[in-house]
């Protein structure tokens, strides 16, 4: 367990819990610790499905300016490895993931929420990538992703900008999935996820790996991971307990082992 971050775990839920007030910035040991957590949630057991929670008030407001502000051409050329191994770990989690945002989700905030496989955000949560207003862009992923979930020409038009979107706006681009009560976040975060910790967990992750891959693939290369990940899931043990439900009860019913 971290000083700002630590891992929260209960009932096959583990929750990446940011707690570094006010506004949960993300210093370099802030980044440290997020990795340190994605890489347990990774390969505990009793770990099924994660989420990313700043707390009631706030996701994460950012990057740490004044960390950044004195660093150099050649300081920066060292940390931005951190920037793209913190969040790059926690994208690879091979598990099912959202982020529950609450208050500002901004810069290194927003980069960390994208890096899940779901948003669902308050209503009043504020998303957004404004490094162009400190003189550069966002260096955590954004550039990348943010085009991966709203195309080209809305991404350009929030990093070019700067500017925050509220919550129905992030909703209708596809920024964030769900919308719900600020009160309700966590709460709704934690619903969704038990849905899918009863799920086949071999068959998920060979999902979200199918998906994730294959999008960074053409099309018979995309193809042949798919077939590949398709044909080992036979291995299983849930396999056979989805397969013999289903013809004896229909479908639904499987109880799933998680092997």
């Amino acid at each position: 367990m971290g000083e700002f971050v630590r891992l929260e775990v209960a009932d096959g839920i583990g929750t990446i819990r940011l707690d570094r007030p006010k506004m949960n910035a993300l210093n370099l040991q802030v980044q440290n610790e997020i990795e340190e957590c994605a890489r347990e949630a990774t390969v505990r057991d009793d770990v099924a499905a994660v989420i990313v929670y700043g707390g009631e008030r706030v996701f994460a407001a950012g990057a740490d300016i004044k960390e950044m502000q004195t660093m150099s051409y050649t300081d920066m050329a060292v940390a931005v490895e951190g920037l793209h191994s913190f969040t790059t770990t926690l994208a690879r989690i091979p598990k099912p993931s959202v982020a529950a945002i609450t208050g500002y989700a901004l810069g290194g905030g927003c980069e960390l929420a994208m890096c899940c496989d779901f948003r669902i955000a308050g209503e009043s949560a504020q998303l957004g990538q404004p490094e162009i207003l400190l003189g550069i862009i966002p260096g955590a992923g954004g550039t990348q992703r943010l085009t991966r979930l709203v195309g080209p020409a809305k991404a350009k038009e929030l990093i070019f900008s700067g500017r925050f979107i509220k919550a129905d706006e992030a909703l209708a681009i596809g920024l964030v999935d769900r919308v719900v009560p600020d009160a309700e976040v966590y709460a709704a975060a934690r619903d969704w996820m038990a849905q899918l910790v009863k799920g086949p967990r071999f068959a998920l992750k060979a999902a979200k790996e199918a998906v994730d891959r294959g999008g960074e693939l053409d099309l018979d290369s995309g193809l042949a991971l798919e077939k590949s990940l398709f044909a080992a899931l036979f291995a299983t043990h849930d396999r056979l307990v989805g397969m013999e439900s289903f013809v004896a009860n229909g479908p639904g019913k499987a109880h799933f082992e998680g092997r």
